[in-house]
């Protein structure tokens, strides 16, 4: 056990003194403004590369996810249905699928379903 934790230990030293060295040796400048612009054929850019991106629709994207996610657990459900107890697969099945509607009523409370503002 003991030997474990010094292995472990010596593993963790050695990781972040390369991690160190590779910070010190490395070429990288983050003040370089040539470097922090988009290229654009060798010429000054003519508008702003990075488009402000809508909120809205980022959140509205994680819901989508989060939601598909959620379906895909539901359907290993349906084949389990004549393997276990009714009784049991009926409890999970109305726990699961509350969680989920009480998800979508958060987000229908906050307002995150609708697109406009």
């Amino acid at each position: 056990m003991i030997m474990m934790f010094i292995l472990s230990l010596i593993f963790i030293i050695i990781s972040n003194l390369l991690m160190l060295i590779s910070m010190f040796i490395s070429k990288k400048s983050f003040l370089d403004r040539e470097k922090c612009s988009p290229f654009e054929c060798g010429f000054d850019p003519k508008s702003i590369a990075r488009i402000p991106f809508s909120l809205h629709f980022f959140l509205i994207t994680m819901i989508f996810l989060i939601f598909d996610v959620e379906i895909a657990l539901i359907f290993p459900i349906i084949p389990t249905f004549k393997l276990v107890n009714l009784i049991y697969w009926f409890k999970i099945s109305i726990f699961f699928l509350m969680i989920l509607l009480l998800g979508l009523y958060h987000e229908w409370n906050q307002n995150m379903l609708n697109w406009s503002n």
